[in-house]
């Protein structure tokens, strides 16, 4: 048993992990005018709902300790061979791509890329992934990906209704679709008013079903592979939009869904390089025509030109967001997945269109191979076009000896539900793989397979594909795609791309509302583990004791942090968390008979994914005022509790505020809804400021999300992973969701990922942070997060006006700093001081929210009191730069902040600006140690938007 962490072990993980040593901590008391973390955290937590006790979580465990506990955890993991499918396939992933982005910092760190300049390299790498995507499935437009394919469909969905205009009502769903596709698409369409056909595509007359839309997989479930051209001119005659599921693999040989006329293409990249990881996390993708720009979920990268006419990137088309359209728009989407996509991106750079043809034509002939050896052994295996898995008809007293037998082999076979049997082979599969799947079949059979290896199979070529399904033309033909083949020189091209990105190896991340704190290794280094990384999602239990034990041991430990009592890991998104929390809520109001209550309270000031999230959900959104300080006016609350009465559904909330404030009012705001019939929903965005201080189950919530990417640890990926998981209080643990393949009973809501446990390889950074903190950790880091933050409120009030306070003058654990005013008195508004800051090697603070013109600062409590100070600096000294403008010192149209971020060929080059060269690039003295160069100059944002290009531009652009 360890002992609580004191001041006097310096060397434990709690010490690393928080920034600021203990004299510092008393350096920034005084500064306060405080005596010690609890006088500070009495002040601006109210005392209402502050924790008497402390948590019960345990002391903090040492790293070496940790890891050798989780070592043998994950060893209870049995990893096989894993021919199950379903849209999950063993994958190998280059070495040089896991060492140096799965496992580098400087990739996974990084923010999302909202500030431009100092994320091109991200951006590049996304840039070739919606180019990837795009070539492969025959559309002009991708996105920077989804978070899996069963939600990539989902979206598909509800673009296609967007598309159509709501005219119908009914989206037709194949037989041939994965099962967890079908759950998924399923239960978003219900509350959304969308009626659900399935069946078989061969009998479809979609003019008679009055569809909207119709969702296909291609290849199928069962491995079968057909020509849909037919179905799509009917579809498109009756004035329905076509979905295809796909394959990116399998589309390097097929025809792709463009040219069978499909409108929209999603899929997973899963198996270019991305672990199974026992569900994800993995990048989706979606593509469609360029008509459907303004309707495509998601982020999408563009090409536009800086301010020196030289070729950049940025996220193109943010008006569609839900940022912006708030209740109006048709996804919550506020994240992708882009670690992975990068890694799927760079494993298409690696192999090339040759490299990857060679993997695509490999596992087809053992397809192949596989399907005329079963045919030898007696089974019935169709001659039809295949890819990648057959659908073996057995006789259903055989079934279970032979996964049994294929079992005792260490290989997972899939059982459909008519009873046949799947197998699925893919870039791991090798001819002992072949030889061991048949002597399997072979136990119920008249025949052994040839021994010790195939015979005359060995030697079978698989005939070629129907004319109408082979691919034709070349694909993947930009020069990123051919130029980068030695190890050598995709290494260079992947460091190169790093640096010219600001991550945490740079400096801290400041933003408000997202806790870009400190991902340690010793949290990081499980998630390649081959124990954590090879397990299919749809494994059976006894092969994943460990991971069902680290599910156990968080699902308890959030419990116990949010003090609600039951707990869903499944949601793989933070905005995925709100809906689902949002769905769960509306479950319990219809198994209680008050399905009529509908209506969502929401602040005006919250984050864009609430009201989008309540409006997926089924809801009717009704905004609640904020009053001057940012609070929840309590009274309009009361007045619309009142007037929403008897359909007032819920109410969603984030504590503490937007405004980064603990608000007084919050367990009589939370009374005030119960007592209207309603439930509470918590965002757990800033949860950061929580832990250990107060639990959102005691003040009055029922549902709490947590984003285990902001306060857990999981890191931000660039953009992605993310995960959601949702607590809830014991009157909602039986509406948690379910699935298909790990099924809770009624009443369970359908599930809301394609896996049971989400993005289940993740998962152990956040299990390692909690026991690595323990409850002292956990308390202590929030204690010196909230102090982060009012020190630098401290340091920057005098040079520019704070915007809002608790009653004691003290913000939680982020603050919101005015830049409005400096618009009148020197032209310079909140995006200049944004990409001034650049220029000090620092990233922007979040930029506009939840204020327009202003900067929300959260310091998160990794970041040391040096670190704080330089950023201090630099805003104070980007203040006088402001001032020299308002005094007539600089001139107003040619000065450091409207021609900021300086790039390194802006210095070298002609000069013909008043201010030096000294006074752009290095003005502040840290910047002589370590300069970090923006890669480009200020994007031209308007540009990118009037001349829309979302693919790789030819190499001679950038000459």
């Amino acid at each position: 048993m360890f002992c609580a962490v004191t001041e006097t072990e310096p060397t434990s993980f709690v010490h690393r992990h928080i920034g600021p040593r203990a004299h510092d901590v008393q350096t920034m008391l005084e500064a306060l005018g405080l005596s010690s973390l609890e006088e500070l955290c009495a002040r601006a937590v109210p005392e209402t709902i502050r924790m008497d006790a402390p948590l019960a979580l345990g002391p903090p465990v040492s790293e070496a300790d940790l890891l050798a506990e989780l070592r043998a955890i994950a060893q209870r993991n049995t990893p096989y061979r894993q021919m199950i499918g379903l849209g999950y396939f063993g994958t190998v992933t280059p070495p040089v791509i896991q060492r140096n982005i799965l496992e580098n910092p400087g990739w996974y760190t990084q923010y999302t890329p909202y500030q431009a300049e100092i994320s091109q390299g991200r951006l590049e790498a996304l840039l070739n992934f919606q180019t990837m995507v795009s070539d492969l499935a025959g559309l002009p437009l991708a996105n920077a990906s989804l978070l899996d394919e069963a939600t990539a469909a989902a979206e598909a969905m509800a673009m296609c209704r967007a598309i159509t205009r709501g005219k119908k009502s009914r989206f037709f769903v194949a037989d041939g679709c994965h099962p967890q596709t079908l759950a998924v698409v399923a239960g978003r369409a219900e509350p959304l008013g969308i009626e659900i056909v399935t069946g078989d595509v061969a009998t479809l007359d979609p003019a008679a079903e009055g569809l909207f839309g119709i969702l296909l997989q291609y290849p199928a479930t069962d491995g079968h592979i057909a020509d849909h051209r037919a179905l799509i001119a009917k579809a498109h005659a009756a004035g329905a939009l076509v979905v295809m599921a796909t394959d990116l693999l399998a589309l390097t040989l097929l025809t792709p869904p463009g040219a069978l006329g499909a409108d929209i293409a999603v899929g997973s990249s899963q198996r270019f390089g991305v672990p199974l990881g026992f569900g994800g996390p993995h990048a989706a993708f979606l593509a469609t025509r360029d008509e459907h720009r303004r309707h495509i979920p998601g982020r999408i990268v563009g090409v536009t030109r800086d301010a020196r006419g030289r070729v950049a990137y940025r996220l193109a088309l943010q008006t569609r967001e839900q940022h912006i359209r708030r209740e109006r728009a048709t996804s919550n989407i506020c994240t992708a997945q882009v670690l992975l996509a990068i890694i799927a991106s760079m494993y298409a750079v690696y192999h090339g269109p040759e490299g990857l043809l060679d993997i695509a034509v490999r596992v087809r002939r053992w397809a192949e191979i596989l399907a005329a050896g079963l045919r030898r052994l007696g089974y019935p295996v169709p001659q039809a076009p295949r890819f990648d898995t057959l659908r073996v008809p057995v006789a259903a007293a055989d079934q279970d000896a032979i996964l049994t037998a294929a079992r005792a082999r260490r290989i997972n076979l899939r059982l459909y539900e008519g009873g046949d049997i799947g197998v699925t082979v893919d870039e791991t599969t090798r001819e002992q793989d072949i030889i061991d799947v048949l002597a399997a079949f072979a136990t119920r059979a008249r025949m052994s397979p040839a021994a010790p290896g195939l015979g005359d199979l060995a030697d079978m070529e698989p005939a070629p594909l129907p004319a109408g399904l082979a691919r034709e033309g070349a694909f993947l033909t930009h020069e990123v795609f051919s130029r980068y083949r030695s190890e050598h020189e995709l290494l260079r091209y992947m460091r190169r791309l790093e640096s010219r990105d600001l991550s945490l190896t740079t400096s801290m991340i400041p933003l408000g509302s997202c806790t870009m704190k400190l991902n340690g290794t010793a949290e990081m280094m499980p998630v390649t583990w081959p124990e954590l990384s090879t397990l299919h999602p749809f494994a059976p239990m006894e092969q994943a004791h460990g991971y069902h034990q680290i599910f156990a041991d968080l699902e308890a430990a959030l419990a116990e942090l949010c003090g609600l009592p039951a707990v869903s890991l499944q949601p793989n998104s933070g905005a995925q968390g709100e809906y689902t929390g949002l769905l769960v809520i509306r479950a319990h109001h219809r198994f209680a008979g008050q399905g009529h209550r509908n209506v969502c309270l929401i602040p005006t000031s919250a984050h864009g994914t609430n009201p989008a999230s309540a409006v997926m959900a089924g809801m009717k959104v009704v905004p609640v005022a904020c009053d001057e300080r940012g609070n929840i006016d309590v009274a309009d609350l009361a007045k619309k509790a009142t007037a929403h009465r008897e359909d007032l559904a819920a109410l969603m909330i984030t504590y503490p505020s937007t405004h980064g404030v603990f608000e007084t009012t919050i367990r009589e705001i939370c009374d005030t809804i119960h007592e209207a019939g309603g439930q509470v929903y918590l965002d757990g965005a800033n949860m950061n400021a929580q832990l250990g201080l107060c639990r959102p189950g005691d003040y009055g919530a029922d549902v709490c999300h947590l984003n285990l990417h902001k306060t857990f640890c999981i890191p931000h990926g660039g953009g992605g992973p993310g995960m959601g998981p949702i607590a809830v209080a014991a009157h909602l643990a039986d509406f948690l969701p379910g699935h298909p393949f790990s099924p809770r009973p009624a009443p369970a809501i359908a599930p809301v990922a394609a896996a049971p446990f989400g993005s289940s390889s993740i998962l152990p950074i956040s299990w390692m942070y909690i026991r690595l903190m323990g409850a002292y950790g956990l308390t202590r880091a929030t204690q010196v997060a909230i102090l982060n933050a009012n020190y630098i409120a401290a340091r920057l009030r005098g040079a520019y006006t704070i915007l809002y306070t608790g009653d004691h003058g003290l913000c939680a654990h982020e603050v919101i700093v005015d830049v409005r005013p400096f618009k009148k008195t020197a032209g310079v508004q909140v995006a200049d001081v944004a990409k001034r800051l650049m220029d000090y090697g620092f990233h922007a603070p979040t930029m506009s929210w939840p204020v327009a013109g202003t900067l929300m600062i959260e310091p998160t409590e990794s970041e040391s009191l040096a670190e704080l100070d330089r950023f201090c600096d630099a805003m104070i000294a980007i203040r006088e730069e402001i001032r020299a403008i308002e005094e007539g010192r600089a001139d107003p149209d040619d000065n450091v902040l409207v021609h900021a971020p300086h790039t390194a060929e802006m210095i070298a080059g002609e000069w013909p600006h008043p201010y030096s060269r000294e006074q752009a690039a290095y003005p502040a003295p840290w910047l002589r140690e370590h300069k970090f160069w923006p890669h480009v100059a200020r994007i031209d944002e308007a540009f990118g938007d009037r001349n829309l290009v979302c693919s790789c531009p030819p190499m001679s652009e950038f000459s």
